[in-house]
């Protein structure tokens, strides 16, 4: 019988693998692939990958006259030896993130992105196959507004967690966004005390909200899931643009034949209520009404917080070989 995993993909529904492991990812044949620190940080402990370290390190010593720009010389090449191994094993596109800690800066996110899509051309690597990942912040949205309208440069708005974030993403013409299910549907339990069935996850009905209002309105930007906590989240969002899914759950929509029937279709949008709003160039009206969802603001910052903390923690492993 089809695999569920097949299954899903019969819907129209582009997989994603969630993950810096380059075996895990040439199994499940998924179209592209997402990274962030958290990942690479976790791949980059295994002994598999000790050699991209290495070579990390060597250019690090190579480029930049303090400890600190030699680390970040390091931590750059890093993430993009990873995409470039990734790239080898998929037909689509990799999604690279930007240091976290310009979350809310727009001048240095859009400078770190130009540094990633160059040294990736170094690498005989075309701008079209890669995502710049940054956070929905307003900066770090402002931010993809440049990278697209002003450099070609594609980008995936990620940490998503609410429609406001999700408008003014589209309205920048982000190639792609990623709202987090999982985190949602975290913040809900702990907040409500209560357990929820797939059919009613907070985190699956924004995601159906973001993909209805984008059909409804005619918005390009691609939607992605992402941050799953269980099978049934994504069996619910089957017929969504794309879903990043990580190994684990990769393996138990593999093993399974359970039905995948389509959930999401665009043809269904034109008839949702929902109200157009618009954020891109209001700043005060996004952060006004941002604001007003306290799960978004919460686990945004627990977010970039974590994302950040990770992408330290490699910087010191880095940094105690170059400074050896």
């Amino acid at each position: 019988m089809t695999s569920s995993l097949d299954q899903l993909k019969s819907t129209g529904t582009v997989v994603v693998c969630d993950s810096g492991d380059f075996a895990t990812i040439s199994k499940y044949n998924p179209q592209d692939a997402t990274t962030n620190p958290s990942l690479i940080l976790a791949a980059s402990k295994k002994e598999e990958y000790a050699k991209l370290i290495d070579a990390a390190i060597e250019y690090g010593k190579s480029h930049g006259e303090t400890v600190e720009h030699k680390v970040d010389a390091a931590l750059d090449n890093l993430l993009v030896q990873f995409g470039s191994e990734i790239l080898k094993l998929i037909p689509g596109k990799v999604s690279t993130e930007v240091d976290a800690r310009f979350s809310f800066d727009t001048e240095a996110s859009v400078k770190k992105a130009l540094r990633i899509i160059d040294l990736y051309a170094e690498r005989g690597i075309s701008k079209d196959r890669i995502l710049i990942k940054i956070a929905s912040t307003w900066e770090g949205i402002q931010a993809a507004h440049i990278l697209q309208s002003k450099h070609g440069i594609n980008c995936n708005l990620t940490l998503m967690f609410s429609l406001v974030q999700a408008i003014a993403g589209a309205e920048a013409g982000a190639f792609l966004i990623s709202p987090f299910v999982g985190r949602i549907l975290d913040w809900y339990k702990k907040s409500t005390g209560k357990e929820y069935s797939s059919e009613e996850d907070p985190g699956v009905e924004s995601v159906q909200t973001i993909f209805n209002y984008y059909k409804k309105y005619g918005y390009k930007t691609i939607v992605m899931g992402a941050s799953f906590r269980n099978v049934g989240e994504i069996t619910e969002l089957a017929g969504c643009d794309y879903l990043t899914i990580s190994p684990n759950l990769l393996e138990e929509l593999y093993n399974s034949t359970a039905p995948v029937p389509q959930k999401l279709d665009s043809k269904d949008a034109a008839s949702v209520n929902l109200e157009r709003k618009s954020y891109l160039k209001d700043e005060p009206l996004f952060r006004f009404d941002f604001n007003e969802d306290q799960m978004a603001v919460e686990k945004l910052r627990e977010g970039i917080s974590k994302f950040a903390a990770d992408a330290e923690t490699l910087k010191d492993i880095l940094r105690k070989k170059i400074e050896a």
